[in-house]
């Protein structure tokens, strides 16, 4: 493994898309060195950074990564985001737009984008249209973002939709761009201070990549399988070791980085491959997470649920449905629940809608076209393939196989 300046190991995994290609790296105490990073990649074209940044991270990372840019030569500013659902906005994004306007920010000057998956989509949500587009740098603070989130260039907000009864519903990520990040740096050491849920939260994305990395991986490249790896690792969570993290955390992003270099575009519409396999639990897990009566434990004070939980229970929803649908045998879809209880996630939940309050919001997902769901479902361990349109009891089986 490399070592930096600071003989701290680095792991580098390289997306590769033309001219749009980057390296995400991997490492720990990187925001100390943001700005060489960043002078490193973009040059020295670049006068001025803005900071996004989460408004709950410790002031001292913040601001060792300013310093590190004002170091390197930049002028820096900083905009605060109350990293809520609420605010992943049009608003925000336009809000986040109009500092960089008046700092007079040029089309070369990048925004770093500090915080979790909230932050990063928002941030990089007003780069792509601030002067038609500016580079962003993404800096997650979470596993979920370093995992996820950070990589594969989606950017945007969620909307406000009324219903027909004249209430609202909250809709992930409807308005948005592609717009690839220049550089993203994961640093390990932001983890030392995430509360334990928001690191189980993060092992479900790892967990969904693990269920399609045989698809992905060539064949002899890891001595152990991703799904043992990830599970490996539930049991030291609270304590975890930096080492093994980043060398999870390395090998997520690279099993992301060869998706999203097959189909950067998510245009796909093939069974097998193609970017959409990576919302695997996804379509089960975005028509829950913004339903505001749903906790993870029963206590009220922890609703709604984090995104990561939500894609937990998807999980284990697409398990059983495609144990009904005959894709993956009961064996495997237990072994799949065993997993995410394992990671000290949910596997099933008290006060879920109606199947059919559940199947309507599901229709409201972005990846329906033309009218069809298109689910992912696991096809044995470490596969998955794209069905459209499947049979409603295949859906309710999922449903009702995390009922509480």
């Amino acid at each position: 493994m490399p070592l930096d300046p600071h003989n701290k190991p680095l792991r580098r995994v390289r997306v590769e898309l033309g001219p749009r290609s980057y390296e995400a790296i991997v490492g720990s105490g990187l925001f100390a060195r943001v700005g060489e990073h960043v002078r490193a990649t973009l040059g020295s074209a670049s006068k001025h950074a803005a900071i996004v940044a989460d408004s709950s991270l410790p002031a001292e990372l913040v601001d060792s990564a300013g310093a590190s840019l004002r170091r390197s030569g930049f002028l820096v500013s900083t905009v605060q985001l109350d990293a809520a659902e609420r605010n992943k906005s049009v608003r925000e994004a336009e809000r986040i737009c109009t500092h960089m306007a008046s700092a007079r920010m040029e089309r070369q000057d990048p925004v770093i984008a500090i915080g979790g998956g909230i932050v990063g989509d928002v941030a990089g949500f007003a780069a792509s249209m601030y002067r038609r587009g500016v580079p962003v740098i993404q800096c997650p603070t979470t596993l979920l973002a370093m995992v996820d989130a950070s990589i594969g260039g989606k950017t945007g907000a969620n909307l406000e939709v009324p219903n027909a009864d004249g209430t609202t519903s909250l809709l992930k990520n409807l308005v948005g761009a592609f717009h690839q990040p220049s550089l993203v740096l994961a640093d390990v050491a932001c983890l030392g201070s995430l509360p334990i849920r928001h690191l189980r939260a993060g092992m479900a994305e790892c967990l969904k990549h693990a269920l399609i990395a045989r698809d992905v991986e060539q064949s002899g490249t890891h001595e152990t399988d991703l799904f043992q790896q990830t599970t490996d690792i539930a049991h030291s969570l609270t304590e975890p070791d930096k080492g093994a993290m980043i060398d999870l955390i390395a090998r997520n992003l690279a099993v992301k980085a060869r998706v999203v270099e097959s189909d950067e575009h998510e245009r796909s519409t093939a069974e097998v491959g193609g970017r959409a396999i990576l919302n695997l639990g996804h379509t089960f897990a975005h028509a829950i997470e913004t339903l505001s009566n749903l906790s993870p434990d029963g206590d009220p004070s922890n609703c709604p649920l984090h995104h990561g939980e939500a894609v937990g229970l998807g999980l284990v929803a697409a398990a059983h449905a495609a144990a009904k649908l005959g894709t993956l045998d009961q064996r495997d879809a237990s072994r799949i629940r065993g997993a995410v209880a394992a990671l000290g996630l949910p596997d099933r939940i008290a006060g879920l809608p109606d199947n059919q309050s559940l199947l309507a919001r599901m229709h409201h997902d972005k990846k329906v076209s033309a009218g069809r769901l298109r689910l992912i479902l696991p096809h044995g361990l470490g596969h998955a393939r794209s069905h459209f349109d499947p049979p409603v009891p295949v859906i309710e089986a999922g449903w009702n196989a995390v009922r509480a």
